[in-house]
């Protein structure tokens, strides 16, 4: 077993490549903070936070106070808003990067829009998936329009980034497929 040596980390990837379910089993592992960046954008009835607003939310989450305040030693944000990045990269300490086929992302996709749909699973506050509006894939609504539009982008865009001077204090680590994140997270204590 390693143990981890960051408390302040950033797990990034495409849309269904399991950022979330890999931030909270990380967090829980560590005894970090969990932040799920969707949580705090996403308000009831689909509808966006305001820039500010999110913004803010943001900050009082990645605030080291109120991580010591609830006993924990740090956080694990699961997420890629563009617009908050520069509240979050600045504190991380390490980028976990889901890089992964777009095969095994679109499937995730998928199948995890079926059972949201068939199970009405609650999401942020009173949202819920349905199916049809994932189908139309023309639809900006669609997280498969959202895959589409962001996949490649997000390959081409993220060793970019994490060449920016600003960010060379952050430990990449960078996972090509699942089972490469399966087996680390196992090693981590």
């Amino acid at each position: 077993m390693n143990t981890f040596p960051y408390k302040r980390i950033v797990v990034i990837g495409t849309t269904s490549s399991g950022k979330s379910t890999l931030a909270k089993q990380l967090a829980d592992k560590l005894n970090l903070d969990f932040i799920e960046l969707d949580a705090l954008f996403w308000e009831p009835n689909w509808k966006e936070a305001d820039f500010e607003v999110f913004r803010m939310r943001v900050e009082t989450a990645t605030s080291s106070q109120r991580s010591l305040s609830e006993g924990k030693l740090g956080w694990v944000v699961a997420g890629n808003y563009r617009s908050v990045r520069d509240l979050i990269w600045p504190k991380a300490e390490a980028v976990i990067w889901l890089d992964y086929p777009f095969h095994i992302v679109f499937w995730r996709l998928l199948t995890r829009t079926i059972q949201r749909a068939v199970t009405r699973e609650l999401l942020w506050g009173t949202n819920r998936e349905t199916f049809w509006t994932h189908l139309k894939v023309w639809s900006p609504d669609s997280l498969f329009h959202w895959l589409f539009k962001t996949y490649w982008r997000r390959k081409r865009e993220t060793p970019l980034l994490l060449s920016f001077p600003e960010y060379e204090h952050l430990k990449l680590i960078h996972f090509k497929h699942p089972r490469e994140a399966e087996e680390w997270l196992g090693k981590q204590k």
